[in-house]
């Protein structure tokens, strides 16, 4: 999907220094990857003992 962006010259120059790309939407592609990633690990460790476990770890560990 062809988007325009206006992002800073300055930013994106360091971004592509930082990140070893090589382009500008490769840059832009791996930044938006790695957002997705940090929020969904995020969300992970926010559920922190939220979670039940309803299983028998010993059994589930020896079932292999």
């Amino acid at each position: 999907m062809k988007t325009t962006l206006d992002i800073p010259d300055a930013l994106l120059k360091e971004a592509i220094k930082l990140s070893g790309t090589r382009t500008k939407t490769e840059t832009v592609r791996l930044a938006l990857e790695e957002l997705i990633r940090q929020k969904r690990v995020e969300e992970i460790v926010a559920s922190a003992g939220k979670l039940k476990f309803s299983g028998d770890w010993d059994k589930m560990r020896h079932a292999r």
